[in-house]
């Protein structure tokens, strides 16, 4: 498998001070975020970093960990989606995207190791969300999830009522031939803006997206301002 981190975000919601540089580099406990999962990022020959604000502040954490540089020149105008796939013509297997910002256990690696296109989906997320917010946040924040026979049939939207069983961790697989026509599907819907989960959601509805879900129970941090740092840094200690 090959591996495509993506980091070319801002982080516009941490503080002042902390967005001199790309989001993936803000510290929990004096290390980048993104060094948190060297463990992870050691167990691919080839991976690619997506750059986008400040990339120089990502060079040398590239070359010291064997990243190939791939630059989000239109970072300011796109998503996510159009980074993951400004590295396709170097896509000769299948492939990881995760995204930079979160902070997990390097062990999902066996969770997607596997033929299929998959996503993991924590189970024990809701836990560690309360300390980061209200539950009437958290059902703004957090995306609706369903799945049935282990395959996702729907990501986003509103939550009505009750919390979903599951929550989308920011990191997929998808076979090579899957991540490519995905790629031609995204050129297709012409909305270079789209998020993430939007994109799936589309993609499951309208290309027949099949990501099969592996339930994932370890810890799993997603940073996105200051009270993420503090109890991330916290319960990482």
């Amino acid at each position: 498998m090959q591996l495509i981190l993506l980091s070319a975000g801002r982080g516009s919601r941490l503080s002042k001070e902390l967005r001199s540089k790309p989001k993936s580099l803000a510290r929990v406990n004096g290390k980048p975020i993104i060094e948190h999962n060297l463990k992870f990022f050691n167990k691919f020959k080839k991976k690619f970093i997506v750059t986008g604000y400040k990339q120089k502040s990502l060079v040398s954490f590239a070359k010291k960990y064997g990243f190939k540089m791939v630059h989000n020149s239109k970072f300011q105008k796109t998503n996510m989606v159009y980074s993951m796939f400004l590295p396709s013509k170097y896509i000769t297997k299948d492939v990881v995207i995760c995204y930079g910002d979160i902070i997990f256990d390097h062990k999902i690696y066996n969770l997607l190791n596997n033929k299929n296109n998959i996503i993991p989906l924590n189970i024990n997320w809701l836990k560690i969300w309360k300390k980061r917010m209200s539950k009437k946040k958290i059902k703004k924040d957090a995306e609706n999830v369903l799945v049935k026979n282990n395959i996702l049939l729907s990501i986003g939207g509103k939550i009505s009522k009750n919390f979903p069983k599951y929550q989308y961790m920011g990191i997929f697989k998808l076979k090579r031939n899957i991540y490519l026509n995905l790629k031609k599907f995204f050129v297709k819907i012409k909305n270079p803006q789209i998020d993430m989960t939007n994109f799936l959601n589309t993609s499951i509805k309208h290309y027949k997206l099949k990501l099969k879900v592996k339930k994932y129970k370890s810890y799993w941090y997603e940073i996105d301002n200051k009270k993420d740092l503090i109890v991330s840094s916290k319960d990482l200690k």
